[in-house]
Formats: C-alpha cells, sequence, structure tokens
C-alpha cells in the first residue's frame, strides 16, 4: 500500500466528508482499486488518491451520473468487511445466497497476503445451514489451505452475521455447521462471543497423530524429538490437531517469550507423527487459574491468538494437573477465558471479536 502511495506522489488529493465513516481509495496503474471504509476511527476524515488520468478523465466527464466509486457495488467486486479475534484477523464474506465459497484457495491466499493484497490471517464465508443448522462455516487460511474450524474465526463469523442481520442490543445464539461439527455461539449483552466448541477428542488416532497412547487412549505428557530436543507434550483435537507443550523433558518451567517461534513452529507443525499437520501450542503456567500461551498454526504461522489452542491448552493443563477446569489464557493479542466443564464435557471460549473495516476489491484483480 505504501508503494501505491507512493507511486501516486505527483497526483492529486482530495479530501470528503463522511458521515458515517472514513473511506479511503487507492488507484494506479500497478495496484488494485480497494476500498477500506474504518470502523475504529469514525473522526478520521477520508482522503482519495487517484492517478492523473483517472483524475482527467474525471474532470472531463462531471455531468456522468456515476464515477467509478459507485460502480464498485457492481458484481466485478467482492464485498468484504475485516474483523480480529484479539489480533487474530479474517476476511469475512457474504457467502449465503451460495453454498460454494465465492472464491478459490488461492484466490483468499492472495487477498490475505500483507503486503500486495488485504492482509488477514483467513478468509471466512458466511454461507447457508445445512443439516438443520443455522448457518455454515468455511475457512481458508492464508497459505490456502482449508482448517475444519477456527475459535476465534468463529467469534468473528457471529459477529458478522449479528450485522448482517441487524441484530444489535440483544443476546442471541444460533447453530454453525463447521468442518469439526456442530459450533453455537451466543454474542453476550456486553458484545463479547461465548462459544460451545464441544467436546475435546483425546483418542490418539482421531486428534490424529501416530504418537502412542500413554493413557487410556490419549497421549498425555508424552515424549516428542523435534530437531534433536526431547519435549513433553498432549495432544488434543476440537476438532483440528494441536500438540501442547509446557517444555522439554526434564528442563524448567517454559519462558514462551523467549522461544523462537518461527524456528521450533514448523518442526512441530510438519512432523511426522502429525498425518494431518498440527497447531502447537507453547505454555507457561502462572497459576492453576492462569496460563500463558504463544502459538504456531497449521497453514497460518505466529498468529496473536488461537482459539481452538487456547481450548486445548487448558485441556491438557488439566489432564497434566497442572490447572483447573476454569482459566485465563494470555494470548500475545489479550486473554480468552476458558472452562471445561466436567457436566458435559464441552469446552466453552469466551472473548471478544470486532470489526476493523469493510471495504470491496475487484474481481479481475483475484484473477491476475
Amino acid at each position: 500500500m505504501a508503494e501505491a502511495i507512493a507511486a501516486a506522489a505527483t497526483t492529486s488529493l482530495s479530501i470528503k466528508p463522511s458521515n458515517r465513516h472514513s473511506q479511503l481509495f487507492l488507484s494506479s496503474t500497478s495496484f488494485p482499486i480497494i476500498r477500506l471504509n474504518s470502523l475504529k476511527n469514525p473522526n478520521f476524515r477520508p482522503l482519495v488518491v487517484s492517478s492523473t488520468s483517472i483524475d482527467s478523465a474525471a474532470t472531463q466527464k462531471t455531468s456522468s451520473k456515476t464515477s467509478f466509486l459507485d460502480q464498485r457495488e457492481g458484481s466485478r467486486y467482492l464485498h468484504f468487511v475485516k474483523y480480529h479475534g484479539l489480533g487474530n484477523d479474517f476476511i469475512l464474506v457474504d457467502n449465503r445466497d451460495s453454498s460454494e465459497p465465492k472464491i478459490t484457495p488461492e484466490q483468499a491466499a492472495k487477498l490475505c497476503d500483507r503486503n500486495f493484497g488485504i492482509g488477514a490471517d483467513g478468509v471466512i464465508f458466511a454461507l447457508p445451514g445445512i443439516n438443520g443448522t443455522d448457518y455454515t462455516m468455511r475457512i481458508f487460511n492464508s497459505d490456502g489451505s482449508e482448517p475444519e474450524m477456527c475459535g476465534n474465526g468463529v467469534r468473528c463469523f457471529a459477529r458478522f452475521i449479528a450485522e448482517l442481520e441487524n441484530l444489535h442490543g440483544k443476546k442471541l445464539s444460533f447453530s454453525v455447521h463447521t468442518g469439526a461439527g456442530l459450533i453455537v455461539p451466543e454474542i453476550q449483552e456486553d458484545g463479547k462471543v461465548k462459544v460451545d466448541m464441544g467436546e475435546p477428542v483425546l483418542k490418539a488416532a482421531d486428534v490424529p497423530t501416530k504418537l502412542a497412547a500413554n493413557k487410556n487412549d490419549a497421549v498425555v505428557k508424552s515424549e516428542l524429538v523435534v530437531d534433536g530436543v526431547t519435549w513433553n507434550v498432549t495432544c488434543v483435537s476440537m476438532g483440528n490437531p494441536h500438540c501442547v507443550t509446557f517444555g522439554i523433558k526434564g528442563g524448567q518451567d517454559l519462558q514462551v517469550d523467549a522461544l523462537n517461534l518461527a524456528q521450533i513452529g514448523p518442526k512441530f507443525e510438519h512432523h511426522e507423527v502429525f498425518p494431518a499437520r498440527t497447531n502447537t501450542e507453547f505454555v507457561q503456567v502462572y497459576s492453576p487459574s492462569h496460563l500463558k500461551m504463544r502459538v504456531w498454526e497449521r497453514g497460518a504461522g505466529a498468529t496473536l491468538a488461537c482459539g481452538t489452542g487456547a481450548c486445548a491448552t487448558v485441556v491438557a493443563a488439566v489432564l497434566e494437573g497442572r490447572a483447573g477446569r476454569n482459566c485465563t489464557v494470555d494470548l500475545p493479542g489479550g486473554p480468552l477465558e476458558i472452562e471445561w466443564r466436567e457436566e458435559d464435557n464441552h469446552v466453552y471460549m469466551t472473548g471478544p471479536a470486532e470489526m476493523v473495516f469493510d471495504g470491496s476489491v475487484p474481481l479481475r484483480y483475484l484473477l491476475e
């Protein structure tokens, strides 16, 4: 985006007021026109950067009833809303008119590029419900892969649906079909979203992992050699696979801020004992009700938060006798409240989801 603005250094600038929120339009011969409506700062005034040729053309056609800004509302544009859950950010697309995503995994990866696209950890589609559910949620990661589910993503999904259906100031819940099964998010009166994440899967073959079960059918505090170092790991699925570690064998308690996540994370993700790859959580215990976690996400790398990872972390901490069933889990983007309820064996996650901006991107950009 900085290059696009630099390329337009000789262009004209005009400022126009907006009653609702700011709008940023960028246009150059080498950069797609993307409209960004900022919802974080309503006092920010819109900036229009236009190339000389477009500015000249606009001058010649002042009598025209429509401009290229009006044309963006047509079918040639993909409309989206950007959300984040504790910094884990997503592009949300209203796909309720079709059971197939509007763009391909490859195009989603292009949109997620933080230098040449919108920038995100994934693209989430709100599709029609199936099997009696209200909606279906699908997600493409920033590398184009499709995970079964995403905890932070489903909170963003819930807030997105509330906006689409104009459901404001109400406590509401609905059912969502995902690749991990039925998920039921509930928007609280304070705006946070509580999600019934269902029961954790502990059977080794179903996580899946090739590590041998050592506690009933589960892998709990088992040894895993990664790059010559033996780690103690517990494997949990929250509809997607997780490998949770509290440190190396015989070592001191883990200090997660000291980890070189970019170096060690991929070696866990692609380890041969995880046939579907894995998300990996590195956890530091502050107290039986307070944990700190950093995550390397399968298909997305290091992210600021991972909802399913926070759930898996608490389950693993309980199984290893390190924590109770109600915990605050600190992530780089902020805290999540996690409860592994004994009565129904379900895991409940509560946390925020915030809208950042909405916009449109020309479909021709995705086809290039």
